[in-house]
């Protein structure tokens, strides 16, 4: 049995992401790829270094073809360990430009609306070179913002050990293009901030283009079902209701279980109807 939802009468299903990594959807055996289009799940899709080592093109074409010929809307998630787009080392930042070129022409197939990187500003590394690492890391943004727009997608950077909305505001600031948003992470702010959840709503509003949805107990980053954890999802819905167009959401559970409860905790809050 590859369903694991009434597509029929769920609300919300159709109005969501749902991320996987790509080498999970390759895995005929786990039958992941089967479970998401016979639930009609709309995944974002994890591109990670070893996806883009292990894969050809015609891999990444081949699966993109069985999401589109089943209607569903993609995103994707770009490779983000050990790489930093601010670092002092040039070394470093040439491999993170390289990851990101392979990920961009990966994920060209796939025509997805949105591309998810991490901003990768983390202060008890980087603090002591703080301007200069945004400074840089906006320069590789700004080419990755420029290069995706030409293709007609989003790129959103995403918070996770960033503990202030200013660490993530400034870099947006500085690539100064339209087309780069941010996605905010509910489930790392919680972890890694002690900045309450509306405060990064009100600073981000103008660039959160995406948000990426999971629970945990506030200790460490757990990507549980939503209710699971400690989180308050209420200034998020709040917001969400306050706004003429929907961000991109994306649920981000670490297994089935966290998934469906994820999916029925959504079904259950008034969420905003349809733009």
């Amino acid at each position: 049995m590859t369903r694991i939802f009434d597509t029929d009468k769920s609300r919300i299903l159709d109005r969501v992401q749902v991320n996987i990594p790509f080498t999970w959807l390759m895995d005929e055996q786990a039958g992941w790829m089967d479970v998401f289009i016979e639930s009609r799940i709309n995944p974002e899709i994890g591109l990670d270094a070893e996806a883009l080592d292990q894969y050809r093109q015609s891999d990444f074409a081949a699966a993109a073809r069985r999401f589109h010929l089943a209607g569903r809307t993609v995103t994707i998630h770009g490779p983000f360990l050990d790489l930093s787009p601010g670092s002092p080392d040039t070394e470093i930042r040439a491999v993170t430009r390289h990851r990101l070129s392979q990920m961009i022409k990966a994920a060209d197939v796939f025509s997805p609306q949105t591309i998810v990187c991490h901003a990768a500003y983390d202060a008890a590394r980087y603090g002591f070179v703080r301007e200069t690492w945004y400074e840089r890391a906006a320069e590789i943004w700004k080419w990755a913002g420029s290069v995706l727009a030409e293709k007609g997608i989003r790129l959103m950077l995403e918070n996770v050990y960033e503990t202030d909305p200013e660490e993530i505001g400034r870099v947006l600031e500085q690539v100064e293009e339209k087309n780069t948003g941010c996605c905010l992470d509910v489930g790392h702010l919680f972890v890694f901030s002690r900045i309450p959840l509306y405060t990064w709503l009100e600073k981000l509003s103008p660039y959160i283009g995406q948000i990426h949805l999971h629970d945990n107990q506030g200790k460490k980053d757990d990507h549980m079902g939503m209710g699971e954890g400690k989180i308050d999802f209420a200034p998020l819905f709040g917001w969400l209701r306050s706004l003429s167009q929907m961000p991109v959401i994306t649920l981000e559970p670490h297994n089935q279980d966290a998934l469906v409860t994820s999916i029925s905790f959504l079904e259950k809050q008034d969420f905003p109807p349809e733009s």
